[in-house]
């Protein structure tokens, strides 16, 4: 009997899954929303239209941070909801996680235990990478290239991975993602202008402006409540203070990123400095990112048309790829990982 092969990307705000059976990739907003603090009310895309909208009795929540499984129930309620809405129900599935490296053993084992005991019944679970799955996404022979530098900017997370021939060489995961720099445009427009926004609003501010790409408009008329009189308003917020509110975030991924290529073995190093820069992730869609980069960094910087999707399309190609699957795939129940049982 054929068993279908599901690839996972289990991102801080978005699920990317990728079928084997249909040879579909689809996606949803990783947040739940529990009313009265037990009801599953919304899962999903359904539950990020809540977000900063929701009664008081309807809490919307994200299982994940930081690139790591914060909520564990809350995770698994969502991911089996998720699994039912899009009809990938079949018991007996194999399923691929991408995980990501630098992370505890016992994190690495929640991703396992995620799927495993979840309704889904899946037969076996195994465990990839996430730099060297986002490498083969971007469309990088990661045995024979040496020098691979991928840096994964997601919405809570930011990845820095080093490899050459096959192999994870240097790993760094840094809770600085989207959400960081939207928090960080928040609080300098409520400290100078007495105005609170949203998560929401300042996430299109950053957007729409980027980080110093020529903007058609120097101004965004938003909504909001004035801190002095409590009353709901609109304000017009320059693209100067928000482009300011990202720098210091920004600044200190570039120094971890340069402090990681100065630690980088001398060979491998030639080979990045000849390759450049693999910028993947959600935030890598930000406007002028990769030529902050580059001006920062000193390196070359490339990206994709789709950077967000390089993860699950990486799990896409080893997945149908027999070989692959063996070399660059494992089990938390193999060889070194037995003691989990």
């Amino acid at each position: 009997m054929f068993r279908n092969i599901y690839g996972l990307d289990l991102g801080t705000y978005e699920i990317k899954v990728f079928d084997k059976k249909r040879d579909y990739i689809w996606k949803e907003k990783n947040v739940i929303a529990r009313k009265d603090k037990d009801f599953l009310y919304a899962a999903g895309d359904e539950a990020w239209i809540m977000f900063e909208k929701a009664p008081e009795n309807i809490e919307v929540l994200f299982p994940m941070q930081g690139g790591a499984i914060a909520k564990f129930n809350d995770m698994q309620c969502l991911l089996e909801s998720l699994l039912k809405k899009e009809r990938l129900f079949y018991g007996g599935a194999e399923y691929l996680v991408a995980v990501p490296t630098d992370v505890t053993e016992v994190e690495k084992r929640a991703f396992y235990d995620l799927v495993y005991h979840s309704a889904a019944r899946a037969k076996t679970v195994r465990i990839a990478e996430r730099g060297i799955v986002d490498a083969l996404g971007f469309g990088i022979n990661v045995n024979r290239t040496e020098g691979i530098f991928i840096v994964n900017m997601g919405g809570g997370s930011t990845e820095i991975s080093i490899l050459a021939h096959g192999g994870m060489v240097m790993n760094r995961l840094m809770k600085l993602g989207g959400e960081h720099l939207d928090q960080a445009i928040q609080n300098l427009v409520r400290h100078h202008m007495d105005f609170l926004i949203g998560r929401r609003t300042a996430e299109m501010l950053r957007q729409d402006f980027g980080i110093f790409e020529d903007a058609t408009c120097t101004t965004i008329n938003v909504s909001g409540r004035n801190l002095r009189t409590g009353i709901p308003e609109h304000r017009d917020i320059p693209v100067s203070m928000v482009r300011a509110a990202m720098k210091n975030p920004l600044k200190e991924c570039v120094s971890e990123i340069v402090a990681m290529f100065e630690r980088t073995p001398p060979t491998v190093r030639t080979g990045i400095e000849k390759n450049g820069i693999c910028l993947t992730g959600g935030l890598a869609n930000l406007k002028e990112l990769s030529t902050y980069m580059e001006e920062s960094t000193g390196l070359t910087v490339k990206t994709t048309s789709r950077p967000e999707l390089c993860v699950v399309e990486g799990l896409q190609k080893i997945i149908q790829d027999k070989r692959v699957y063996r070399e660059l795939t494992y089990s938390l129940l193999d060889g070194e990982y037995k003691w989990f049982r």
